[in-house]
């Protein structure tokens, strides 16, 4: 890169963020500090039980890192056992190498106001990830680009949301090659939230930080990317999900490190067999971050699923699923790490009431369990398989009710309202009380979807169903888009970046 292209891209980064400030149009509901308790189902006799064993799977056991030499040396370097790819860590090492991640870190985005901060008892949402099938008034389908830049739209325009997210659905109608390009390019134009990079392939994550350098205009070793990076469980890192996280930590981008489980396939099936297993994955795979860069942002991960055991088929909103949600996240406070879980999971393959009971319990679990990252956060179906247009603003209209049960219940003195007990006394009616009138139109959470109005007047509008509400609410949400400004030299700039990568290689389908 030349003297000019630099003072260019510093310039046009400095011209984005100016530009950010004078925005504005689309609501946003800002952070979620959680003024809760987190719900905790272990004792201390359990969490010690747990992390001993934990110790003892990595230091008897051990963990696989495949095909992967420059892991290998840097684990050997560091004191562990490495005999071929088994990688067998002493006890103490990983919790020690844990120790040096950040508790929080703050990942930017290209709207300093969308910044979010990762940890403590922050809460950031983040919508589906990873579906290869998208469903909407036409049914089941592959999902194409435009069904991916409709969905960055709707998280955009998702008040409640404060995450553009990554793969919200896998645009198959892009050579698998050159589809990432599309995708962070829709997140960096279609929206100035943060968003995630691709880890499909080690230089995919290399595209990613280097598309993020023009989007900032240098990134100055700021964090501006958060990036899935599952664990073949059990106790298995292949190289593809490593390189990736050698990319991202050494040029201090977040991982979140997560244990991909389905009890009794991929994790044992009682609660603190698996509890074990997602704590050893977890502390491999954050000491290795450590083992890159020294402080490098890292992400306890857990992704917990139990399986039908007459169908082999994921069930979703499960008991043992949410026991498992709420001790990890005792464990990742402990380790003192940001943590990841939750999401809107269902295993139904329609918006109806299983996918209602299940996603209900799911968001529930998460706000309760004190995750940090919540990916997933709306629009999943069927197992993780659809990403559904409907389901996606239905789930995202309830994580105002997380919004709001996050702060709790004040006490202060206008909240104590005993001037409106005074002044109604027994008998009366509050509504036009003066402390009412003051407050009616924050005091309650309010849907944008759900429908409270009389039978006669819902039979008059057509006696639609919460189906139709979305669809509706899809196309309104659409229609009103605007895109964020950005400064048309960085624009210019990656699209150039994009155009020339992506000729620089032959499609690639497979």
């Amino acid at each position: 890169m030349d003297g000019t292209e630099g003072r260019r891209r510093r310039s046009g980064g400095g011209a984005a963020r100016r530009a950010a400030r004078t925005s504005g149009a689309v609501e946003q509901a800002g952070k979620i500090t959680r003024a809760i308790p987190d719900f905790e189902v272990l004792d201390e006799e359990a969490l010690q039980i747990i992390e001993h064993n934990a110790e003892t799977v990595l230091e008897e056991i051990g963990v696989a890192f495949v095909e992967n030499p420059a892991a290998l040396k840097r684990w050997k370097e560091a004191g562990a056992d490495v005999d071929g790819e088994r990688v067998r860590i002493p006890r103490g090492l990983a919790r020690t190498l844990c120790a040096t991640a950040p508790a929080t870190f703050t990942q930017h985005a290209r709207n300093p106001e969308r910044s979010v901060e990762i940890g403590g008892r922050n809460l950031v949402l983040a919508p589906v990830y990873g579906p290869p099938f998208v469903r909407d008034g036409d049914g089941r389908r592959y999902a194409t680009m435009a069904d991916f830049e409709k969905f960055v739209k709707l998280g955009y325009m998702s008040k409640w949301l404060q995450h553009s997210g990554g793969t919200v659905c896998e645009p198959t109608d892009v050579a698998v090659n050159k589809r990432h390009f599309d995708m962070l390019r829709a997140h960096m134009v279609l929206s100035d939230k943060p968003y995630m990079g691709s880890v499909t392939e080690p230089v995919r994550a290399l595209d990613s930080i280097e598309m993020s350098d023009i989007l900032f205009g240098g990134l100055d070793d700021r964090t501006v990317m958060t990036s899935l990076v599952n664990i073949n469980s059990p106790l298995t890192f292949d190289n593809v999900m490593m390189g990736a996280l050698e990319h991202y930590a050494a040029a201090n981008q977040a991982c979140i490190v997560s244990p991909f489980i389905v009890g009794g396939a991929m994790a044992p099936v009682s609660v603190a067999g698996t509890l074990t297993q997602v704590l050893a994955e977890v502390l491999a795979g954050v000491a290795y971050a450590q083992l890159v860069r020294l402080g490098a942002p890292v992400i306890f991960g857990a992704f917990v699923t139990s399986i039908d055991m007459g169908s082999g088929a994921p069930t979703f909103g499960t008991p043992e699923a949410s026991l498992v949600t709420y001790g990890a996240g005792q464990l990742a406070r402990r380790l003192n790490l940001p943590f990841r879980s939750a999401g809107s999971f269902c295993g139904s393959k329609l918006p109806d009431a299983q996918a209602a009971y299940e996603t209900a319990n799911s968001l529930n679990m998460g706000l309760l369990s004190g995750v940090n990252f919540m990916l997933h956060a709306c629009g999943w179906l069927e197992g993780g398989l659809v990403a559904d247009f409907e389901k996606f603003v239905m789930d995202a209209d309830q994580l105002g009710v997380l919004h709001r049960l996050a702060k709790g219940v004040q006490v202060d003195e206008e909240a104590q309202a005993m001037d409106a007990l005074h002044e109604v006394g027994p008998g009366g009616h509050y509504l036009g009380a003066g402390h009412t009138q003051r407050h009616y139109e924050t005091a309650f959470w309010r849907s944008e979807l759900l429908d409270y109005k009389p039978f006669e007047t819902w039979a008059d509008e057509g006696a639609r169903d919460t189906r139709a509400l979305a669809a509706a609410r899809v196309e309104k949400l659409l229609a009103a888009y605007e895109q964020p400004p950005l400064d048309p030299a960085i624009r210019e700039a990656l699209d150039e970046y994009v155009a020339k990568k992506k000729a620089s290689m032959p499609d690639a389908f497979s």
